[in-house]
């Protein structure tokens, strides 16, 4: 085995993304608009590195959690949460992802990286790149317990504390006799990278909105939020 295996075997996400080839980690701190060539952006790495980042949580909860206790839909709720943009967004920070990001930037993009190191859809997609970067260099056994060790924070949150505003919101409004609708009215990004924006409603009258990489993470924020404003 070679020695840089032996090391990354037992190495953190932060020290397996310390050693990945030069050309690749460049291509993971490359946002597509700082590039002529989209493939030369963190995207297709993002799309690989959600999958592995999925499919590890998955395979911790698995046999964690009893099979009487949890079903199906519960392990989705739970996993859902745990790999959420906003979760994705706590590691990447915590990683150092947004310094990374502006010492990658060109002086072009002097006027727009505040902004991109601030939004939560490139923060998850980077630590998602980052971890798709890992895989392809090191594999799925050492990168997913380098992922599981830097998401244990967000997967116990997850566990001890699952969050489902949707449902807290509904039955507050059932003692009243009102209903909650949800509507899209903004998406942005490309078709496998898109943020959604969403409006909670109630007889029409807006009472929050909500964003996240699915429509359901941005009904859950939307429903967060009216929460805020809805007396008990």
């Amino acid at each position: 085995m070679p020695e840089t295996t032996k090391r990354a075997s037992q190495a953190t996400l932060h020290e397996l993304l310390d050693e990945v080839a030069d050309d690749v980690a460049a291509q993971v701190f490359t946002h597509s608009s700082w590039s002529s060539r989209r493939a030369d952006s963190y995207e297709r790495l993002a799309f690989l590195g959600d999958s592995v980042l999925a499919l590890a949580v998955t395979t911790h909860l698995y046999p964690r959690l009893e099979a009487d206790r949890y079903g199906a839909g519960s392990l989705t709720k739970i996993r859902a949460q745990a790999v959420s943009g906003r979760s994705c967004r706590a590691v990447a920070e915590r990683l150092g992802v947004p310094e990374r990001l502006r010492a990658a930037a060109p002086a072009e993009a002097a006027g727009t990286i505040a902004a991109l190191v601030s939004t939560e859809r490139v923060l998850a997609s980077v630590i998602e790149a980052v971890i798709g970067a890992c895989y392809l260099q090191f594999g799925y056994e050492t990168t997913s317990a380098a992922v599981i060790d830097a998401f244990m924070p967000e997967i116990e949150e997850a566990l001890e504390h699952p969050v489902d505003f949707k449902s807290a919101l509904q039955e507050r409004l059932a003692r009243r006799g009102a209903l909650v609708t949800y509507d899209v009215i903004d998406e942005q990004g490309p078709p496998h990278d898109r943020t959604f924006e969403i409006r909670a409603s109630i007889g029409g009258v807006e009472v929050g909105r909500g964003t996240g990489r699915s429509k359901k993470d941005a009904e859950q924020e939307a429903a967060q939020a009216a929460l805020g404003t809805i007396e008990q």
